[in-house]
């Protein structure tokens, strides 16, 4: 009896499955290199609970922290990005568009529409990590045009979050550069009609993107620890020969420096943006 007992609980426990830890649901902090549950850094709005570094943001997350529930309405959303050099790098150009739309869920690596923050109305446009490093692209410089626009005609103030860390796209060549000054045009004839441009500065603001409309705002805020800069801190290094401050090229050495006006937590930029609209716009 015995022996029959123990035959059974040996088939028992190799019948039995091990349950493992299901993916995803931990991740490291790439700054502090904290394993964390990932629920919880997703309702911090991606910030580490251990070190309070600011994660890269999808743009959908940022449209529900800032703008008050169910007020956006999304403009452009037709604009699909070509291929019309035909580049190819390590793959061609128009099949990693199409990876990354499939990743994302996203056409292009910007957002822009309409929507309220705090009952306030504004013009939003937002640049996705994402989808190719948040570069600019012919349509995300078109969305980001469009919108300037438009918060020209409607006479609302224009906000615009940056998560481009890839700056202008290569592989649209000339017609991705000529973006830079199409979007800073549109921003330019805003200021002129007498509207209001805050831009928001998160981690990373790279290359033409921060030569252009990401430092052109009447009032610049940025995250705390982004990365703001044109050129990466190894090619300055290498070309200018000189040793670079620890905290070159981030938020605090920009505040430091002057180039931006403040650092705000991520989860008091509503508050702020809202408090910073009714000082500069109020009659």
């Amino acid at each position: 009896m015995e022996q029959v007992t123990a035959v059974r609980s040996e088939s028992m426990t190799s019948e039995r499955v091990k349950r493992g830890v299901p993916e995803g649901l931990w991740m490291r902090c790439p700054q502090c290199h904290a394993t964390v549950f990932r629920k919880e850094v997703v309702l911090r709005w991606y910030v580490c609970p251990e070190c309070d570094y600011h994660l890269t943001m999808p743009a959908r997350d940022r449209i529900t922290q800032l703008l008050d529930e169910g007020t956006f309405e999304e403009w452009d959303t037709d604009l699909r990005p070509c291929d019309p050099l035909g580049f190819v790098d390590r793959i061609p150009y128009h099949q990693r568009l199409t990876e990354e739309q499939q990743k994302t869920g996203m056409w292009d690596a910007a957002v822009t529409g309409k929507g309220f923050i705090r009952g306030r109305p504004v013009v939003l446009g937002i640049t996705d990590f994402a989808f190719m490093a948040g570069s600019m692209g012919s349509v995300v410089g078109e969305k980001l045009a469009r919108a300037a626009e438009r918060a020209t005609e409607l006479r609302l103030p224009l906000i615009f979050v940056s998560g481009s860390g890839g700056g202008a796209r290569m592989q649209e060549g000339i017609l991705s550069l000529m973006q830079m000054a199409k979007v800073s045009a549109a921003i330019a004839r805003h200021d002129s009609a007498g509207g209001f441009y805050l831009c928001i500065l998160t981690h990373p603001t790279m290359g033409g993107v921060a030569a252009s409309w990401a430092l052109q705002g009447d009032i610049t805020l940025a995250e705390p620890g982004a990365m703001i800069g044109f050129a990466g801190r190894r090619t300055i290094a290498n070309t200018v020969r000189l040793e670079l401050p620890d905290n070159f090229q981030t938020s605090e050495f920009l505040l430091q420096h002057g180039f931006i006006d403040r650092i705000v937590h991520r989860k008091d930029l509503r508050t702020e943006v809202a408090r910073i609209i009714d000082y500069c716009t109020s009659p």
